[in-house]
């Protein structure tokens, strides 16, 4: 139980400090692409944060999985946030190095809560808190996944645009 509870705890700590440093990259950058993305993931992290923080209040009462509080997070939209940039000027602003530097540190941070939910989900034997850190894991991943492709659209929009468009360039 501490060791959750340890876990859990550096869970909420590790959310906050990325919702900030979304929010201050967001804030930062110039490009719309960049700035977008940090702007949705910080309002998920947020969503993250607020169910933990009820976790592990009822967690720390209880000393177990909640019965009555229901746990339930929404799907990611950051992978949605790139396909519509194709049309819009700001979007066309290569990314920077600062930019560049933020992504690939959010990528670290997606990679890591990727593991921890993984590792919470692995050592829960109760169905609904293994399904709750599949979720999280699940979410993270999307977030790293999307962070890739928006490191790759900020260092190679060309590419990027080309890859984006292969589904068309196939006659299919």
């Amino acid at each position: 139980m501490n060791k959750r509870m340890s876990a859990l705890k550096f869970a909420l700590e590790n959310e906050l400090k990325e919702r900030d440093f979304y929010l201050e990259n967001a804030r930062r950058t110039k490009n719309l692409a960049g700035k977008n993305m940090f702007k949705q993931i910080a309002e998920e992290e947020k969503e993250h944060y607020e169910m933990l923080k009820i976790l592990y209040k009822t967690w720390e009462e209880k000393k177990k999985w909640p019965a009555t509080i229901p746990l339930k997070v929404n799907k990611s939209l950051s992978s949605n946030i790139l396909q519509p940039m194709s049309g819009k000027k700001g979007a066309r602003i290569k990314g920077n190095d600062d930019d560049l530097k933020a992504i690939r540190t959010a990528i670290d941070f997606e990679a890591r809560g990727m593991a921890l939910y993984t590792k919470l989900e692995e050592g829960s034997t109760d169905p609904k808190e293994k399904a709750f850190f599949k979720l999280l894991a699940g979410i993270e991943r999307q977030h790293f996944m999307s962070l890739r492709e928006t490191e790759e659209f900020l260092t190679d929009p060309a590419s990027w645009y080309q890859h984006m468009e292969k589904t068309s360039l196939d006659g299919g």
